[in-house]
């Protein structure tokens, strides 16, 4: 079987939804679009996000964009490209009173007007929000308004396995139609790569189990470079014992963080910020506090601080905070209302992804990247808090419409590489899981987590990652003896398994050989050995470029074109 589209979109999260709404819309539903998604549509992680959306939507209150671009640069640890930074903030009101339009139920002020809340490193209310269900809402949002177009395609549960590139020309995916079992070609004259993060490969983690990196994985393996991977978020409040996201929006409505002392400890390391200080400064506060004993036992070594939303009281938890009261219920067996809740720093964002420029574009023609796939640069070391779902719906719109115009004026598709279909095929469900029987995957994939948690988390040295960077080649090797006995096509989520978990170890050689190599700490790359930022040596982005042997890392500069680096202080 082969499809032909003219716009593929792989990915059906927040940004993935954006660009296909836009193309749409740029083409005035003429364009031939397809999603492809691993997932049913509404089931992609982006409907976990909870907090906000940031983006200056009161300057006569003393909001501007100036101070968003410094707060978000700033945030960054000055490795954000500036260029990239002007632009979101500029572009995310607008997308914002977009939402609105399409009918989103923003929160809102007594006086109708949209509400915002305190984020993290935030030195204004910028976080927009819905309850503390915002990207299911702006998800349910971007859904429905797809509905209008009758030229999107969708296919749900296909799991695209590589990406077709020929002579540095996007050629086509190939999909593995899981309800099916049918193995196919999707071919299109442009693609717009939207499919998520990657933070699966640790054990203690926010996301969801699909988020295993693969549009990443494949890029990468494609000869996309993967830029600034060793810099991985780790959210100050996952649930303990699940991992669960507790919003950054409960802090910003006024949680304390608690020690088992009583005290609130953010008094010593931000004092200016408290608990809304950004997410590295926070999760590093309450690892150095766990360290030194002042946290609480936990399960499984998980020992953890408290965040107490007692004072808050009843009304203010239900109206801001419902879905944090009822996860902490379901998942904890606690009540906020009574009780503080156990957290702990918990994997949680890629500031790294897919090399692309200030439009998403690739180096490979044809071919774009949204969302936390992407890395455009905008986060740098360390992503401030509401400016992911705003990144998702900027870069969405973007590259939706780059993409378009690009399609719109190719006269053909390139021609069907039908041979590289039917060696991905034989590899697929020839060669892989069809080792000898001695290794499993599931304890591959176990052990690749706990390397990850002990080796490459809140705090790295560089013999602990010497030892990551040897473990995870170790499982690369491995990987290849496991064998899987299921050999329908149909939902073999073993063979599903073991692709994930190759995905999942490209990536954290990536993450690995970048951090080691990185000897400063800048952001959330935070090293015990190198412990001050190095802007002589390292004010630079790395990229890291596919080889059988692992990864090579080149560097190219930071675009600086507002702020020169200031020791960052809150």
């Amino acid at each position: 079987m082969e499809a032909v589209h003219e716009v593929l979109i792989l990915g059906s999260g927040l940004a993935g939804l954006r660009a296909a709404v836009e193309a749409a819309q740029v083409s005035k539903d003429e364009l031939d679009i397809a999603i492809i998604s691993r997932v049913q549509l509404m089931r992609s992680h982006s409907v976990c996000a909870e907090g906000g959306t940031a983006a200056v939507m009161h300057p006569e209150e003393g909001d501007s964009l100036e101070l968003h671009a410094w707060d978000t640069i700033r945030g960054s640890d000055f490795l954000a490209d500036q260029d990239v930074v002007k632009l979101f903030v500029e572009e995310s009101p607008k997308e914002i009173l977009q939402l609105d339009h399409w009918g989103i139920p923003w929160s809102r002020r007594p006086d109708g007007r949209i509400n915002q809340r305190p984020f993290g490193g935030h030195s204004f209310d910028r976080a927009t929000f819905a309850e503390d269900k915002t990207g299911f809402f702006e998800m349910h949002t971007l859904y429905d308004t797809l509905q209008k177009y009758a030229s999107i395609t969708r296919y749900a549960e296909c799991y695209v396995t590589s990406i077709l590139i020929d002579n540095g020309v996007f050629q086509g995916l190939v999909a593995w139609d899981l309800a099916t079992g049918e193995f196919f070609l999707i071919r299109g004259k442009a693609l717009v790569i939207a499919t998520g993060g990657a933070c699966r490969m640790f054990g203690f983690t926010t996301y969801s189990l699909t988020a295993t990196g693969d549009g990443m994985a494949m890029a990468y393996r494609a000869g996309m470079p993967l830029k600034d991977m060793e810099f991985v978020q780790f959210h100050p409040t996952g649930l303990v014992q699940p991992g669960i996201l507790i919003t950054e929006g409960a802090r910003g409505e006024g949680g304390y963080l608690i020690n088992n002392k009583g005290e609130r400890f953010m008094e010593k390391y931000a004092p200016s910020k408290m608990e809304t200080a950004p997410r590295d400064i926070v999760s590093r506060a309450e690892t150095t506090e766990i360290l030194e004993g002042r946290g609480f036992e936990g399960p499984d070594g998980l020992d953890y601080v408290h965040l107490d939303l007692r004072h808050l009281g009843a009304d203010k938890i239900n109206e801001r905070l419902p879905l944090i009261r009822e996860v902490a219920i379901k998942f904890a067996f606690i009540d906020p209302i009574e009780q503080p809740i156990p957290v702990r720093p918990a994997a949680h964002y890629f500031m790294g992804g897919i090399h692309t420029n200030i439009d998403g574009a690739t180096p490979v023609e044809g071919v774009w990247a949204a969302g936390e796939a992407a890395c455009g640069s905008m986060h740098g070391a360390n992503r401030l808090g509401a400016n992911s779902t705003a990144e998702c719906l900027v870069w969405g719109r973007i590259t939706g419409e780059k993409a378009a115009r690009y399609a719109m004026g190719q006269k053909s598709l390139p021609p069907a590489p039908q041979q590289m279909v039917q060696e991905e095929e034989k590899h697929l469900f020839g060669r892989i899981g069809r080792g000898d029987g001695s290794e499993d995957v599931f304890a591959i994939r176990t052990e690749l987590q706990r390397t990850m948690d002990h080796n490459a988390a809140v705090y790295r040295n560089g013999p602990d990652m010497e030892e990551a960077l040897k473990k995870v080649r170790e499982l690369k090797g491995r990987i290849e003896h496991v064998k899987v006995e299921d050999e329908s096509r149909i939902y073999n989520t073993n063979i599903l398994a073991v692709l994930e978990a190759i995905n999942l170890i490209d990536l954290a050689e990536v993450i690995v050989a970048g951090g080691l190599a990185r000897t400063e700490s800048r952001g959330a790359h935070s090293r015990r050995d190198f412990t001050e930022r190095d802007d002589v040596n390292w004010g630079k982005h790395t990229l890291a470029r596919y080889t059988p042997e692992g990864p090579r890392l080149d560097y190219i500069p930071v675009n600086i074109t507002m702020w020169q680096p200031v020791e960052r202080k809150y």
